[in-house]
């Protein structure tokens, strides 16, 4: 595959919460890909803003100070590129934002996109076991934040919290297949990546033009979503372990301290009654969501 120099030869843009970092993770062990050093760059959805949302925690996260909004930033990511084959980038905002997929097209004309999409109700109780345990949501009751939503995007809360809007897959979806070849879009499923992590796995390296063969180290998880057993230690864990280790850039050693992290989490399941609500809410957008990919999604509405 011909990579343009400083540019991602292939993207992974979402969904949030399903499986984006671990593709992240996955794609960065194998030694002919190159992946930027910041997850998350959002370049193709915030280009040329100031990224200043202003919901709980949002100034102290991730959206608001890492953010790379001018190409030249964005070219730099790439810089340490040496004798891989394929130059990736992975960032949730772009499937969701109504400007990434232009952008993209504007300047990766021929990049390779990846999509990994979950079951719209169980991809948002994620979403808010995620804010949870961040400490960011204070809300513990997911039918009151569900409900809280519009009020939300309205005082400009940063796209994490569009817990709601983030199941509509097909609306996001179809920009892409509208200005790109359906070559160029892999759809994967959460499930799949679950179920059969290796054969999906070398599918997604085949796609992108490296050794399918490739084993990657599957022992950790990351960023799993939950609710703190207990704050006070999970807190000093990430003080003490996460944050000192991510600003080394050893992406295992930062695997182990997430992994010692996550001990601390136990993750509530979200109830039938309101996985059935949810799903029934987003069931056109599934139905037309199967036919543009073109696969049997009736095991979401079950």
């Amino acid at each position: 595959m011909p990579i343009k120099r400083n540019l991602p030869s292939f993207l992974v843009v979402g969904a949030y919460k399903s499986g984006t970092t671990a593709l992240y993770r996955y794609f960065y062990q194998h030694p002919e890909i190159y992946m930027s050093p910041i997850k998350e760059t959002n370049f193709f959805a915030l280009e040329g803003s100031i990224p200043n949302y202003c919901g709980p925690g949002d100034a102290q996260a991730p959206t608001n100070r890492l953010s790379i909004t001018h190409i030249d930033d964005y070219r730099a990511q790439f810089d340490g590129l040496s004798t891989e084959r394929a130059i990736g980038e992975a960032s949730p905002m772009y499937l969701y934002s109504s400007k990434a997929a232009g952008r993209i097209q504007h300047y990766l004309p021929g990049v390779r996109l990846i999509v990994i999409l979950r079951q719209p109700a169980a991809r948002a109780y994620s979403n808010f076991l995620h804010l949870v345990r961040d400490g960011r949501e204070k809300i513990q009751d997911f039918e009151k934040v569900w409900a809280q939503e519009d009020k939300r995007i309205q005082a400009n809360w940063a796209p994490i919290w569009h817990i709601r809007q983030h199941g509509f897959y097909y609306r996001q979806l179809k920009q892409y297949f509208d200005i790109f070849s359906p070559t160029q879009i892999k759809v994967v499923l959460y499930e799949d990546l679950v179920k059969r992590p290796e054969e999906t796995l070398a599918s997604l390296f085949d796609y992108v033009g490296v050794d399918s063969e490739f084993q990657v180290d599957f022992s950790r998880r990351p960023n799993q979503s939950g609710i703190p057993k207990n704050r006070l230690a999970r807190g000093l864990a990430r003080r003490l372990l996460v944050i000192p280790l991510r600003a080394t850039g050893n992406k295992k050693m930062m695997d182990w301290g997430e992994s010692i992290s996550n001990y601390f989490l136990y993750k509530p399941k979200i109830t039938y009654e309101q996985k059935k609500e949810i799903t029934e809410f987003y069931r056109q957008d599934i139905l037309k969501l199967q036919s543009l990919i073109d696969r049997d999604l009736t095991h979401w509405l079950a």
